[in-house]
């Protein structure tokens, strides 16, 4: 499908203005919604890239900036060692309550929108993928996808280190997606297991995939991408969304809007 990629929505939360990033598809009709979460390095060329080719199957994608209180409206942290140090250091400024607010703010924006039928999934990479779990706690969220989700095992997400995610995972009630790298240092299999045995403990509805990957292997820069794990990976995560959020009018044919103009 052919889509837009050049908008942004300025939202208002309790922590001050978010920059959302919006991708959707052209083709008039209403389609599902995703709030997509980014690394630590905010709305990068990669996450871009993700966002447009969720946007590109059917979804509207909306990609906030995590760090709106710590960063100018519109950065991006570079991928190298001084970037890293800087995101990691936000990752535990910022509160936790205002990583929720921001979910909240976002899924709100979701549902005022013309193009999309309301019908809401979250997805996430890195510190992402935590911030989707979380955001999956709301009753309003149907399907969540969370790659290689950082610090849930340890508690390590917001000011003080010490976040409830763990013990919030019971407010869960949609469908949840887990994808891991075997070879990913900042989650070990201790860490996996911990998470997977309270997932199980209280009767989440989850899958589980973990594969002989590095950390960021879906990220298509750098050195730890890997491309056939990545293609198996958007196989599992378009399976749930279409499956839990349905298809919009991708599977409505009308007079004005044939299907030839969607693509």
């Amino acid at each position: 499908m052919i889509i837009r990629d050049n908008e942004i929505a300025d939202l208002e939360t309790p922590t001050g203005t978010m920059r959302a990033h919006i991708f959707r598809p052209v083709a008039p009709g209403k389609y599902p919604g995703i709030l997509m979460f980014s690394e630590i390095f905010q709305v990068t060329a990669p996450i871009r890239r993700t966002a447009a080719m969720l946007a590109g199957h059917g979804f509207v994608v909306a990609c906030p900036e995590i760090y709106h209180e710590l960063e100018p409206l519109g950065s991006v942290l570079a991928y190298d060692e001084e970037g890293t140090t800087r995101g990691n250091a936000h990752k535990i400024t910022k509160e936790l309550s205002a990583y929720d607010s921001d979910a909240r703010a976002v899924l709100d924006y979701l549902k005022t929108l013309d193009y999309c039928t309301g019908r809401l999934g979250v997805m996430g990479i890195c510190i992402g993928g935590h911030l989707a779990f979380r955001a999956a706690m709301n009753p309003d969220v149907l399907a969540t996808t969370c790659f290689y989700a950082t610090d849930i095992h340890k508690r390590g997400l917001g000011l003080g280190t010490n976040d409830n995610s763990l013990d919030r995972a019971d407010e869960i009630k949609g469908e949840l997606l887990h994808i891991w790298g075997r070879q990913d240092p900042h989650i070990p299999l201790e860490g996996r297991n911990l998470l997977k045995a309270r997932l199980e403990e209280v009767g989440a509805r989850f899958t589980w995939h973990e594969v002989n990957g590095q950390h960021a292997f879906m990220r298509d820069e750098g050195p730890r991408y890997d491309p056939a794990l990545a293609l198996q990976c958007w196989t599992l995560l378009l399976e749930l969304f279409h499956r839990r959020l349905g298809y919009g009018d991708l599977d409505i044919e009308s007079d004005n809007t044939p299907a030839e103009s969607r693509h």
